[in-house]
């Protein structure tokens, strides 16, 4: 069943219809029809879908990306979200064990490869996984790929994983700023994207991951915040908290970068167990109180760009509603009637009117915890 929104036309007229890239296609050999615009119109299809985007990243490898990405997407599915959680690792694909599909497998189909469907009593929707390891034989087979095939994966992950309507794609990347990302930075020029930074104590993550900030501020790509992993030790006997890193001074640096600092997250127990087993401990009603503050402040920075992108879109459509009811055809008729001078002015008044109640709406938005 080919995928409604993604009629890919050529110049006869003909349409393919498939819901993923050419490069699964059994036809690709004998196919006439302009492939680059399939892929391209793919791509543009699926993220005309996505609300907002988040790029987990942090430069740096065993910081705990993967770990934050997937209690980040819990988080927000947890609030009533509809949320997609992308693995762009490509070399350590994660994210299928973290929400206990390790060792499953998907298919193409017309519509695309489709998602694992995670599910849980916490969810009112459930939380779409993408990921490469969907697509190993193995759990332990190795990828070995040259930039070229990254940077067609990176494409597919976009394009070829059926992630239907989504309110957040949440996007666990690999370390570095190398191909992965300047792939993805590219590909989502024009999108609501924001990047998450995720950091160690130490002084050599902090110092890898202020390179990824740089990449972000060079890029104009905005910065959620940083989250600051492993972050002390809380005691499980006495309730003690102690650091097993030295202070090197993150807060000051992200300051002068013009980044906040959202949470300290620190090393529990609890959040290995949740990975390991397939069930992030932001979805654990009983998470220590230091484990569900940290996550519960990264989850509503996060949401909180939702919500202002939901808000935005309703005052647009609020501003298209007023211009149409300037224009409307009953109100037009009856001003017709009246007199020329005192239709002008009743027409004047009534533009006034509705530009101040725009106003209004938009300046009570964007105030501080503002409603419209």
């Amino acid at each position: 069943m080919a995928h409604p929104n993604l009629k890919i036309p050529d110049g006869s007229g003909e349409e393919c219809g498939r819901g993923h890239a050419c490069g699964f296609c059994p036809q690709e050999q004998t196919c006439t029809l302009d492939k680059r615009a399939h892929n391209k119109t793919l791509v543009e299809a699926r993220l005309g879908e996505i609300g907002q985007i988040v790029l987990v990243l942090g430069n740096k490898g065993g910081v705990g990306k993967s770990t934050v990405s997937a209690n980040l997407a819990a988080g927000l599915a947890a609030r009533g979200f509809r949320v997609g959680m992308a693995d762009a690792d490509i070399h350590g694909p994660n994210q299928s064990r973290y929400f206990g599909f390790a060792g499953e497998h998907i298919r193409v189909d017309a519509r695309g490869l489709a998602p694992k469907h995670f599910t849980d009593p916490a969810l009112r929707h459930g939380l779409r996984v993408g990921s490469l390891a969907f697509m190993l034989q193995d759990d332990d087979a190795p990828v070995v790929w040259r930039d070229a095939y990254k940077h067609d994966f990176v494409h597919h992950l976009m394009g070829s994983f059926d992630w239907g309507a989504l309110d957040f794609l949440i996007v666990d990347m690999p370390p570095g700023t190398g191909n992965e990302l300047i792939t993805l930075t590219d590909l989502l020029e024009g999108c609501d994207v924001g990047a998450l930074l995720v950091t160690t104590p130490q002084a050599v993550a902090q110092m890898d991951s202020l390179k990824a900030a740089r990449f972000c501020l060079e890029r104009g790509l905005p910065v959620i915040g940083c989250v600051e992993n492993m972050a002390g030790v809380v005691c499980p006997h006495c309730a003690g908290a102690f650091h097993l890193f030295p202070e090197a001074g993150l807060g000051e640096k992200l300051t002068a970068l013009g980044i906040r600092r959202l949470a300290r997250l620190p090393l529990d127990p609890a959040i290995a167990a949740g990975s390991d087993e397939g069930r992030p401990v932001a979805l654990d009603p009983d998470a220590a109180p230091p484990v569900a503050e940290a996550l519960a402040a990264i989850v509503g920075a996060c949401a909180a760009l939702g919500s202002a992108g939901f808000q935005d879109a309703a005052l647009r459509s609020l501003d298209a509603a007023f211009a149409e009811n300037l224009e409307d055809e009953d109100l037009a008729r009856a001003l017709a009637a009246l007199p020329e001078a005192e239709r002008e002015q009743i027409g004047r008044a009534l533009a006034e009117a509705l530009t101040e109640e725009s106003g209004r709406l938009h300046g009570a938005a964007s105030a501080p915890g503002g409603k419209a």
